[in-house]
């Protein structure tokens, strides 16, 4: 409130008719101002409950957001209030250079709780874009997360630049003071300014988000991502355990994202017996057959081929390449068990069966043993 309406109220607590001495009638005042900012602090916290009471009823999260986000600091502001009041009420009884800094200490408080509402603002819009909601697509998580940060950043900073002005700094020095020092800070700071750029080429090309399986080719990163922090990005490992990774790795690897797959591949090479050779066109139509039929291989827009491909050591091979229409890692597996076991029905069918490992020893003509008859004396 301003000086004008602060004057009023001390006017009208000093109008009372106090049967105390003037010396203690100023803490009276200051007991007055404290009953009236505990009991504004409860009527606004009253009003918050009917406005949320009736915001509940509305499917628009807007109001809520913005409800919520104001709540907090709206009562940190009554209790500003009063404080600051109070503190007013005791400087005119002292004459304590301290209390001179009241001027700059309520603005100070004004700006932080106003950065504040707009902090709280900001992170609950972003939960607002996020949450899925009937007929409207949400936003793409890694991207509301970027966003979010950059415009919290920005208000922070702005805010610190706002106070350092009220406490009579002059904000070109302090941008000049940045510029210098920004370039030894830099110098400094390479690894970690790389990471941030590493973090910025994630978030604008967006090669993997939160909650895709990724891997590498070329180090030993695979797993869930869970977080893309400014400085590192964390993956949640297969075997459960917490993979921190600084974002600059991100600039100079190859990054695979199966989470991202259309389709998943079944590939196997299937041996039969060398016996078997007359049933082996038989088999490789009955099995491409069955995949075409197959309710979950996709056989019209991928590549299809069951073809006899090699005669190996010991078996007859020929191959099966397909894709299932799901990219679910469980379920897929489901499919490729069931395709398996079909195809070794095909075979058992056509009377042949699945090759193993042999050796087969050949030997040549018999040998002849020559039997020498003894010499007999004349």
């Amino acid at each position: 409130m301003d000086e004008l309406g602060m004057d009023k109220l001390m006017g009208l607590i000093r109008s009372l008719d106090l049967a105390l001495p003037g010396d203690f009638r100023w803490i009276i005042e200051v007991f007055v101002v404290t009953f009236v900012a505990l009991l504004a602090k409860m009527l606004l916290g009253r009003f918050f409950n009917h406005l949320a009471q009736r915001f509940e009823k509305t499917e628009n999260p807007w109001d809520d957001t913005l409800l919520d986000a104001a709540r907090r600091p709206a009562g940190v502001l009554v209790w500003a209030i009063g404080l600051f009041w109070a503190l007013e009420i005791v400087r005119q009884q002292t004459d304590s250079a301290l209390f001179e800094i009241l001027g700059p200490a309520r603005r100070v408080v004004i700006i932080g709780l106003l950065a504040w509402f707009l902090v709280r603002l900001v992170r609950g819009t972003e939960e607002v874009l996020v949450t899925p909601r009937p007929g409207k697509k949400p936003m793409d998580h890694t991207t509301a997360r970027a966003i979010g940060k950059l415009l919290r950043a920005s208000t922070m900073i702005t805010a610190a630049l706002v106070v350092l002005q009220t406490l009579g700094f002059s904000i070109s020095g302090v941008l000049a003071f940045g510029g210098i020092g920004g370039i030894a800070v830099g110098f400094a700071a390479k690894d970690m300014l790389a990471n941030f750029f590493g973090a910025m080429v994630v978030y604008l090309d967006r090669p993997f988000v939160v909650g895709d399986w990724i891997r590498s080719p070329d180090q030993e990163i695979e797993g869930t991502v869970e977080d893309i922090g400014w400085r590192v990005t964390r993956i949640r490992t297969f075997d459960q355990r917490p993979l921190y990774v600084p974002n600059a790795t991100f600039l100079s690897i190859a990054v695979e994202n199966p989470s991202r797959m259309k389709n998943r591949r079944i590939y196997e090479t299937i041996g039969i017996r060398y016996a078997d050779i007359e049933a082996m066109q038989a088999i490789v139509a009955d099995v491409a057959e069955m995949l075409r039929a197959h309710p979950e291989t996709e056989t019209e827009t991928r590549t299809l081929i069951v073809s006899f491909n090699s005669y190996g050591p010991s078996s007859l091979d020929f191959f099966i390449y397909t894709f299932t229409k799901t990219t679910q890692w469980v379920k897929f597996h489901e499919i490729k068990q069931d395709v398996l076991l079909q195809v070794y029905d095909i075979i058992r069918r056509h009377g042949a069966d699945i090759a193993f490992p042999t050796t087969t020893v050949h030997f040549g003509d018999p040998l002849q043993i020559e039997r020498r008859r003894p010499e007999t004396g004349s």
